[in-house]
């Protein structure tokens, strides 16, 4: 059956790269396929990725690294720092690829995108045909696995992509959309409701006390008793399971509404200068943030905290609102401010283990009108400064123009203890081969 092209019927395709960020340092490192691999996060603290390896092994998502150490010894665990520069730049690659099939594409997450193929059926015999011609393009050029879900909403296409995964027979594509529907009763039938999108632990165990706990159970609910029992958003997924899209596909993010940056540091701090580096590093990224969705915000919120594991040590933390003179998006403004703000809540003898600061009462930033007041932060010199900033650090990596002088050495600093190469984004990465 080829692709449906009518123009009345939706058809979405969800395009999902397996164990992403084991796959990526997989695709510069081929001596850890097949070996059991996880990636930790910030300051290697917890396992944010697992190869399928180490899942078998029973580890959880978010286990602690000190609790993998046993584990690792026994198995040959590897352990990786988490690597953003090379997972960002390949998800951007995977996504450049994706738009080659559709002109109409929603980037869902680092590593997974819908795509819409109404129209598209006189390209392709099927659109599973089409799905497997996007997992050979993506594994050719990139070495990165890929599941294809497609469906006629997009909570059946992430379920046919859960589908994909899970069962071999289909070779990392699902069609749920031209399946008959005996076939799709009985995978609906072995699916627990949990794995519907949208279905969070809460809702799922009170599905489960009403004798709801498969996807297909849920699916056949009357609709009726969803909206009275749950509310208009379980209504809707009913209905995105019975085949009627109800969410559309956003092609362009929609503006944040709070901007955070915050993270744990890599050794206690207790010294206000290496933590006044430390937020106003916050500060800039979020502003770099806030002016790439073309946004300003009114005021800012800085935070800093201990470490509440640690039982034993002297417990504070503290936030501060500090409201911006006018709107703006100038870095100078967004860190004098949060400077201020963690002047006032800074408190000596304690061992401060985060910090960060939170960006709110966001707008989109427009002409000022003039004034009888000074403006801060804002006008064609603040806008020509920030672009140029923006430009230069895009050009020569991060940090290379900052507002804040730097403190030597940051016992702040992230601890990334075991980082791979970033192959794709630094020159002196970049792999060699060598001709004999």
């Amino acid at each position: 059956m080829a692709t449906d092209a009518s123009p009345s019927r939706q058809l979405f395709a969800l395009v999902d790269v397996n164990n992403f960020y084991v796959s990526c340092e997989r695709a510069f490192n081929p001596s850890l396929e097949n070996r059991p691999v996880v990636v930790l996060s910030n300051n290697d603290g917890c396992a944010i990725a697992r190869s399928n390896e180490v899942k078998a092994l029973g580890i959880r998502m978010g286990a602690p690294c000190f609790q993998l150490k046993e584990l690792a010894d026994k198995y040959d665990i590897v352990a990786l720092s988490s690597n953003y520069a090379l997972y960002g730049d390949m998800s951007n690659r995977v996504a450049a690829m994706l738009r080659d099939y559709s002109p109409h594409m929603e980037v869902y997450s680092i590593d997974e995108s819908f795509l819409t193929l109404n129209g598209l059926g006189s390209l392709w015999p099927t659109s599973a045909y089409m799905g497997q011609s996007i997992r050979h393009r993506i594994r050719q050029w990139t070495e990165l696995p890929v599941c294809v879900g497609i469906g006629a909403s997009k909570t059946l296409a992430k379920l046919a992509n859960h589908i994909a995964k899970k069962q071999p027979r289909f070779n990392g594509v699902c069609d749920l959309a031209t399946m008959p529907l005996a076939e799709t009763d009985a995978l609906l039938s072995g699916i627990e409701v949990g794995e519907v999108w949208g279905v969070g632990p809460r809702i799922g165990s009170q599905l489960h006390a009403a004798g709801i706990s498969t996807v297909k159970a849920l699916r056949d609910t009357p609709l009726s008793w969803l909206r009275a029992r749950f509310g208009v958003v379980m209504e809707r997924t009913g209905n995105e399971l019975r085949g009627l899209s109800c969410l559309t596909l956003e092609e362009v993010a929609p503006p944040r509404k709070q901007i955070i940056s915050s993270r744990s540091f890599g050794q206690p701090v207790r010294a206000l200068p290496h933590l006044s580096e430390s937020v106003a590093g916050h500060a800039s990224s979020a502003a770099e943030k806030l002016r790439r969705q073309n946004g300003v915000c009114g005021a800012i919120q800085v935070f800093i905290q201990t470490n509440r594991f640690r039982e034993q040590d002297p417990q504070y933390s503290n936030s501060m609102v500090v409201p911006l003179p006018n709107e703006s998006s100038d870095t100078r403004l967004l860190v004098r401010a949060a400077l201020f703000g963690l002047k006032q809540i800074y408190r000596a003898g304690y061992t401060y283990n985060k910090a960060g600061v939170m960006l709110i009462d966001i707008g989109e930033a427009r002409t000022i009108q003039g004034s009888l007041l000074a403006q801060h932060g804002t006008g064609n010199r603040s806008d020509g400064l920030m672009k140029a900033i923006d430009a230069l650090n895009l050009r020569y990596g991060r940090n290379t123009v900052s507002v804040f002088s730097s403190v030597a050495p940051k016992p702040w600093a992230m601890r990334r203890e075991n980082t791979s190469p970033c192959y794709t984004t630094r020159w002196s990465d970049v792999p060699v081969a060598y001709a004999h």
